[in-house]
């Protein structure tokens, strides 16, 4: 299991690879929310997303014969990214199994950064069946998105940062809002908070119809989604939490939090008009929640961290178009 030591430790092998992001605010953001706002901006990290460091994390610890070896990996497309350009820096093969509904540019920048890349059909295929086939019989190393120790203690290096760059910020309480999928960053950020800043909260952050981390706390069983495609936040769409994840999730999270389609695309033309940041629908679902989702919540200070910006530019162009 992830522990504070095995996130110090990715932190290590991270040092001159990943980028510490900053905490940004806008007055702007803080008068629409009605308290403060600190967003901590995980757009700017390598391949556009926070999976870089979980990517960089696993790849970092394998032995040089797995590495020579190559690694597989699943993912809607921001885990394929950073798995895919940690592999790279690695000079490790990479294999990344993604679904066909993927954004384009998603699919077009795995595959420009050195990865093979295979489609298959989210709403009828099995992505787990696929990587673990592919896995066997390649003999490569399967690096899961988010239901593996490494990923998530390379991810809780954002949970680091946060209590450092919040208490130079003097906040050292409040509740912090994270986009989530399977539980990765969540339970990562959760875990360093945990020792770093104990009186700081996770809450998970989800889109309507795809809320299975808020139900499964909500019931104190995991929840899976009754659909797994058809999202405009793709990025966080899974079928349910992780069975490493969810244990961690339970014992340290808030409520989970959940917002509409149309309130993440708000919140997108908000960050750009604002911050002058490029997000994705399923980056900025935890704004959308700090902005529109204010009385369920219960601090003056809120952190939220905006996952990934690779949105589709007819996206993007929508959401500025329609909230600005």
């Amino acid at each position: 299991m992830t522990s504070i030591a095995m996130i110090e430790a990715a932190a290590e092998r991270l040092k001159g690879h990943a980028r510490k992001t900053p905490l940004l605010s806008s007055p702007f953001l803080d008068d629409i929310a009605g308290r403060r706002i600190l967003v901590k901006p995980e757009c700017l990290q390598h391949t556009g997303s926070f999976k870089f460091r979980g990517a960089w994390s696993a790849l970092s610890a394998l032995d040089e014969a797995a590495r020579k070896k190559g690694v597989i990996a699943y993912s809607s497309g921001n885990h394929a990214q950073g798995i895919a350009h940690a592999a790279s820096l690695h000079g490790a093969p990479s294999v990344i199994v993604m679904p066909a509904d993927a954004p384009k540019l998603k699919i077009d920048n795995t595959r420009a950064l050195g990865a093979e890349v295979v489609l298959y059909d989210r709403a009828s295929e099995d992505r787990d069946a696929i990587g673990q086939s592919l896995a066997t019989e390649r003999d490569l190393t399967l690096i899961k998105p988010f239901d593996e120790p490494l990923v998530i203690a390379g991810q809780g290096t954002v949970g680091l940062e946060i209590a450092s760059q919040a208490a130079e910020q003097g906040v050292t309480e409040g509740e912090v809002l994270v986009n989530c999928g399977g539980g990765g960053l969540t339970s990562g950020i959760a875990l360093a908070l945990e020792s770093r800043a104990p009186q700081m909260q996770v809450r998970p952050c989800e889109p309507h119809g795809f809320d299975d981390v808020t139900r499964s706390l909500a019931s104190g069983q995991i929840e899976r989604n009754t659909q797994t495609a058809g999202s405009i936040c793709d990025a966080i769409l899974t079928p349910e939490p992780g069975q490493i994840t969810f244990p961690i999730l339970k014992r340290l999270c808030g409520a989970g939090l959940v917002v509409s389609e149309d309130e993440a695309l708000h919140a997108t033309a908000l960050a750009f008009s604002r911050l002058k940041i490029v997000l994705e629908p399923g980056g900025a679902v935890s704004l959308a929640a700090a902005l529109f989702h204010g009385d369920k919540l219960n601090s003056e200070t809120v952190v939220v961290v905006a996952t990934g910006g690779n949105v589709d530019p007819a996206m993007f162009t929508e959401a500025l178009q329609r909230f600005t």
